[in-house]
């Protein structure tokens, strides 16, 4: 069984007596019940359908944060070959919660960065729930610079609450790092894609999300701020995020009508996590079409990121 979302509670009730017929004909226990089944089936599939072609924003939040959602080392497995992961800022250590390295993409060189957040109690504490400290950052930037000094192109996965907000992580100077690496991100003289996968939370997500091509998946959110946080500042009242998530223009669809982003990735219905091979799939396709339009192109990719991003905002 998946876990549920709130909203979901139609569709859990519906596929909870399913398995319970399932079970019930495993052991010999009722007569007949393929039909019934069958019957539930298709009921669930519509209700699920019916959810997903209208979910609210704050709905998008929570399947964004969806504990079963494919994370970036599920890309980094299905998408990239020969992938070699660097350690270490040479500075002060190794943020796990950034993942960095170089591979192959559809046999094709690539610098990779990414968040992690982690699948179980042991990889999330591992991985600091996918919250970057400024070695994380300064970690990407050497990536970064590797990257371009061998003309590499660079890809990069989203999917952070935010940066660490932790006393160690400011007094080793987060912000800082997260500026540096957001400058590297413009910087760059070779292309870069970049996919949110969930959640794309403030400097922490755009500090390696400020590329050439930037995409969403259909059900992943980013903003400046969380929508707890917004509540919390705008209204001192944190049980307001699901008005402050309406209000922020927060969903793939708000950005790519805004012109933030440059395309959405289709999810199944019901989500990543129902069927993680269908999405980085197609997620896999959108970044290989983004690479093949860059390939030989005598495009100048930083006048490209500079005049993207100046442009943000003009026609609204």
């Amino acid at each position: 069984m998946y876990n549920y979302l709130d909203f979901e509670k139609p569709v859990a009730d519906l596929e909870g007596k399913i398995i319970e017929l399932r079970k019930l004909a495993e052991n010999g226990e009722a007569v007949d019940v393929a039909e019934e089944i069958g019957r539930l089936e298709k009921r669930s599939k519509d209700a699920l359908r019916d959810l997903y072609k209208a979910l609210t924003p704050w709905q998008k939040v929570q399947v964004a944060r969806h504990p079963d959602r494919p994370h970036c080392l599920s890309y980094v497995e299905k998408l990239i070959t020969d992938f070699t992961p660097l350690a270490g800022d040479r500075a002060f250590g190794d943020d796990h919660a950034i993942i960095a390295g170089f591979g192959r993409f559809r046999g094709e060189p690539v610098a990779l960065l990414g968040q992690e957040k982690g699948s179980d109690t042991k990889s999330r504490l591992k991985h600091n729930f996918g919250s970057p400290r400024p070695e994380g950052y300064r970690k990407a930037v050497r990536v970064m610079e590797l990257a371009d000094r061998f003309g590499i192109p660079l890809l990069t996965l989203v999917d952070t609450a935010g940066a660490y907000p932790g006393v160690d992580a400011e007094e080793r100077g987060q912000a800082e790092a997260i500026a540096r690496s957001t400058s590297a991100c413009l910087a760059l003289k070779v292309p870069s894609v970049s996919v949110v996968i969930g959640e794309g939370g403030s400097g922490g997500a755009i500090a390696i999300a400020t590329a050439n091509r930037v995409y969403m998946l259909e059900h992943a959110i980013y903003s400046v701020i969380s929508p707890e946080g917004a509540a919390s500042i705008l209204w001192r009242d944190t049980t307001r995020s699901r008005d402050a998530a309406t209000s922020m223009k927060i969903t793939a669809q708000d950005l790519l009508d805004m012109k933030i982003i440059d395309g959405i990735v289709p999810e199944p219905t019901g989500g990543a996590h129902r069927s993680p091979d269908a999405v980085i799939e197609s997620a896999g396709e959108v970044i290989g079409k983004a690479f093949s339009d860059f390939a030989g192109s005598n495009m100048d990719f930083r006048e490209h990121r500079r005049e993207k991003y100046l442009a943000i905002g003009r026609n609204l």
